[in-house]
């Protein structure tokens, strides 16, 4: 990793932004949505460290080198972190390609080299973010205490919340209707289920690029990923890099009574779920199995 991605939190804070050409606009744009304050610095101002003071984040916009260099000197005298359109060696940090639900942000970086690929990168990930998710992150911080103080042990409640990000919860306050998505909430808390694993039976018998979105979200959320026979490895690539690896035939009964005791997320990758016998077993020790078909010829 050549570069650290990190989030600053906006409220209270103030960005400033030099220049008034289609670059400094699109620095601005930004931030349109963002409870930042902006401050709009024209050239005269752009030199004086008094015009960052208190700013957090400073875009220097506009300009030959020598005015850069002196825009971006008088800004980190006054402790801001700068940004130099174009310039990368003059940055402290690079702008990644934003992808901005509100409350849930998404960032692609290539540290400056690429910012096409950046761009182009961004495009796919945004299809995978839906446009309510920063609803449900809300709603989700919301009543954080509540399900806290319910689920007080990590791996339930880690369990749980993935079971609300894939069920009516994250939909309705997707949607926008919060009063029920927080119903909803409750309402699963309160249940004996939401004390218990759960596994999801992937249809996997082609490439990788062929799984549903739903699948490949699963995988994303696999505390334990077992893969039968034939499975393409580029599909078992997909989960996290610290989910743990299993093989059908290392299944038992013991492992998967283990694995709903710790109320762990599963995922069987199969190329035949009809006949998968590692589901059975699942069910069986009481983990809930959700199939998950794969996606139609097209």
């Amino acid at each position: 990793m050549d570069a650290f991605p990190a989030f600053f939190p906006l409220a209270g804070r103030k960005v400033a932004i030099v220049g008034d050409g289609e670059a400094a606009e699109a620095k601005a744009a930004l931030f349109a949505n963002s409870p930042a304050e902006i401050v709009r610095l024209d050239a005269a101002a752009a030199l004086s460290p008094q015009a960052y003071a208190g700013a957090l984040l400073a875009f220097v916009a506009g300009g030959d080198e020598a005015f850069a260099r002196a825009a971006a000197a008088a800004a980190r005298q006054a402790g801001a972190l700068v940004n130099v359109v174009d310039r990368p060696a003059l940055c402290d940090f690079t702008t990644p390609a934003v992808i901005d639900r509100g409350e849930v942000v998404a960032a692609v970086g290539t540290g400056g080299a690429a910012p096409m690929l950046a761009a182009l990168l961004r495009n796919d990930i945004e299809a995978r973010v839906p446009e309510g998710a920063g609803r449900v992150a809300a709603l989700l911080r919301r009543l954080q205490d509540e399900v806290r103080a319910a689920l007080p042990d990590l791996a339930a409640r880690r369990a749980f919340l993935r079971g609300v990000l894939s069920g009516p919860t994250a939909r309705a306050a997707a949607e926008g209707d919060t009063e029920t998505a927080a119903r909803l909430l409750r309402e699963a808390l309160a249940s004996p289920l939401a004390r218990r694993g759960r596994a999801r039976l992937v249809a996997a018998a082609g490439p990788a690029d062929l799984l549903t979105l739903r699948a490949a979200r699963a995988l994303a959320e696999a505390d334990v990923v077992v893969a039968g026979a034939g499975i393409d490895p580029a599909v078992e690539a997909l989960a996290r890099r610290d989910a743990r690896r299993t093989p059908a035939a290392a299944v038992d009964a013991a492992a998967a009574a283990e694995w709903a005791a710790a109320r762990l997320e599963v995922v069987v990758l199969s190329a035949d779920p009809a006949r998968d016998g590692v589901a059975a077993a699942l069910e069986t020790a009481g983990m809930t199995v959700e199939p998950i078909p794969a996606a139609p010829p097209g």
